[in-house]
């Protein structure tokens, strides 16, 4: 009998970028506007075939509010790889990435990230090159994606299942 691997993997940044619309995306083909705030932690899990068999995804949903840090770090525990999401209309949420990774990397200091900028179904204020930069001063690939309309969204969570797998993105 084979066993499937399971990976946790990591899905952090502000509160009101779109993490939990992402996850739900993914996982269950839905989305759905309200705004209702994450509080601490959900997961979903999800199979993935990769090159090399298939993995169970445990995808870890963590709140982005500030009263929520104290917990945070417990949650990381175990991480095989994380994405650093920022929302394309809020310039802020981008430049509290830096954050947000020293907060990832003071718990798994190898963790192998992913930068999302995430809505770009809606008006940007981040243009695509300054995200791309940023993923690029840490070594990370970055990815576009709109939970709303689904653009991206498998894209990006084959790269986050393919880092925490140790599979060369495609």
């Amino acid at each position: 009998m084979t066993t499937i691997p399971v990976l946790k993997v990591l899905i952090v940044g502000n509160g009101t970028v779109g993490k939990t619309s992402l996850v739900r995306r993914y996982c269950e083909g839905s989305f759905t506007s309200s705004r209702v705030a994450t509080i601490g932690v959900d997961f979903q899990t999800k199979l993935v075939d990769l090159p090399g068999g298939q993995v169970k995804l445990s995808i870890w949903d963590l709140a982005g509010q500030e009263r929520f840090a104290v917990m945070r770090p417990g949650f990381y525990k175990g991480g095989r790889s994380a994405a650093l999401v920022f929302d394309v209309t809020e310039p802020q949420t981008l430049e509290d990435l830096p954050r947000w990774r020293e907060e990832l990397l003071g718990v798994i200091p190898t963790v192998p990230t992913i930068v999302i900028g995430n809505k770009i179904d809606l008006e940007r204020k981040v243009e695509m090159d300054k995200g791309r930069e940023y993923a690029q001063s840490i070594g990370a690939p970055y990815v576009e994606t709109s939970a709303a309309t689904g653009d991206g969204v498998p894209q990006f969570f084959e790269s986050l299942a393919r880092l925490a797998y140790g599979v060369p993105l495609g």
